[in-house]
């Protein structure tokens, strides 16, 4: 079941990461090999993480890349819901081929 508002991931990279390591948002951009100000970001909610940046958060600290990216994923549809109403779209119809599944490959 999703969490009905869940926190910005930079909470998790600065709570979670930096804070018990002992690690500056510039120390870790360094060994993450992004810059200080993507870092900086990222923590203070600014933007979000990217495949790239799950990549390197998972290199560095684990927990698997595709939770840190689905932590991102989770965070933005969150956002995008609380917007939904304001949303206006004219009704087509569901495409005849269209299959909604949770996971679609290729």
């Amino acid at each position: 079941m999703p969490m009905k508002d869940p926190p910005h991931p930079g909470i998790a990279v600065r709570h979670d990461c930096l804070e018990p390591l002992g690690l500056s948002v510039t120390e870790a951009a360094q060994r993450l090999g992004v810059s200080r100000k993507q870092l900086s970001s990222i923590v203070n909610c600014r933007s979000g993480i990217s495949p790239d940046m799950a990549i390197r958060l998972d290199k560095a600290f684990g927990g698997g890349a595709s939770t840190w990216y689905w932590m991102q994923a989770a965070y933005d549809m969150a956002q995008a819901a609380s917007r939904a109403d304001s949303i206006v779209v004219e009704p087509i119809g569901l495409a005849p081929t269209f299959q909604p599944t949770a996971d679609r490959r290729g």
